[in-house]
């Protein structure tokens, strides 16, 4: 394991509360880390707490890995993955977690959680960053009050698909049976789908006016988390016209990235796409299917909540460092005029452009 100590005092008028002086911090390379998965499991950690995410997103992205672990007088009882995101113009921001719906403490203790954070924050004072920005399942014993307007949508799974079949919305049966009546199937792959998975998911990341995300972040997904990724994609007949990228962890099967061909909604492929999945999900033994995380009162959220799934808050934190701009891209009447701009660009622009892009966009 590569690891050294942080010193986690802060100034006074930044620190939340004192850190316990039997609790140590030190940064670690999480895939080097035995103490990671064992931890991560053991406290019920999010997908984004992963060590895999280390590699896939310095790799793809070039994001520096900043992950701390805890320690007091009984032994490694917290984590905190992060990343440093140096981003041209506006400065660095010590994200967890880049791109992922969760991350944010894990500990045994409100003291290895104080302890995290403030390390997190010692950490992005020592290098010049603007902002630390943590989102996580749960409150924080933290000065700052976080953003709410984000949740996962968690539907619980039976083993028999059968009993959730007939415990779903009439509306969303039919549905279901309309796409299979036009003939629409789901296959199950792995990297021999990526091409078609995002062919389709850069496709609809144009009409929706956001920069897509690199073919290469979703190959060295699939590569490093072996085993627990795959690709979902829907067929009219020979063409692929909706896909999901999907994640098993810790019994819970969840859908980070997914999207359909809008010329084809009429057919619900979207529909038939997430049943297969969660069909899946029970036939395996997945106590919980995650569709994401949604905005509330979204259409997004409209299509998660049918499925009958419960709501699980997010709580989103943006702590400024002293005398840094805390100005994140992506917000407000800037981002609709840049949207508006990307749906016009060539789809061949936008596959060029959007990785460039997307990089820095870490929501």
């Amino acid at each position: 394991m590569t690891a050294h100590a942080l010193d986690v005092a802060v100034d006074e008028r930044d620190r939340t509360s004192a850190v316990a002086p039997d609790v140590h911090v030190t940064r670690v390379v999480a895939g080097e880390c035995g103490e990671w998965r064992r931890l991560s499991r053991q406290l019920g950690g999010h997908l984004a707490h992963a060590p895999e995410w280390s590699t896939v997103i310095q790799e793809t992205y070039g994001h520096e890995p900043l992950y701390l672990l805890a320690t007091d007088e009984v032994g490694p009882g917290g984590l905190l993955p992060a990343f440093i995101v140096r981003r041209p113009l506006i400065g660095a921001a010590v994200t967890s977690m880049p791109f992922l719906d969760g991350g944010g403490p894990r500990s045994a203790s409100p003291a290895m959680t104080t302890g995290l954070v403030n390390g997190l924050i010692a950490q992005a004072h020592r290098i010049g960053a603007s902002v630390v920005e943590l989102r996580c399942q749960e409150r924080l014993p933290v000065a700052w009050q976080p953003m709410e307007h984000k949740v996962n949508q968690v539907l619980p799974l039976p083993p028999d698909p059968e009993k959730l079949w007939h415990r779903l919305d009439r509306t969303v049966r039919n549905q279901v049976r309309k796409a299979h009546r036009s003939g629409l199937c789901v296959e199950f792959g792995g990297l021999e789908r990526l091409d078609a998975f995002y062919a389709i998911f850069s496709n609809r990341m144009r009409e929706l006016g956001s920069p897509v995300h690199d073919r290469e972040f979703f190959r060295s997904i699939l590569t490093r988390f072996a085993g627990q990724a795959r690709i979902a994609v829907v067929q009219n007949g020979a063409t692929p016209i909706g896909g999901m990228l999907m994640l098993a962890s810790n019994n819970v099967l969840t859908v980070p990235w997914a999207s359909c061909l809008s010329r084809y909604s009429t057919l619900c492929p979207n529909m038939l796409l997430y049943w297969e999945a969660i069909r899946a999900g029970c036939l395996e033994g997945r106590a919980r299917f995650d569709f994401g995380r949604s905005t509330r009162g979204s259409g997004t959220h409209h299509f998660k909540r049918q499925w009958g799934a419960d709501e699980i808050p997010l709580y989103w934190y943006t702590i400024p460092i002293k005398g840094r701009s805390t100005f994140s891209p992506g917000a407000g009447a800037t981002s609709s005029r840049l949207a508006d701009v990307w749906k016009r660009l060539p789809l061949s622009v936008t596959r060029h452009l959007g990785p460039r892009v997307r990089k820095y966009l870490i929501q």
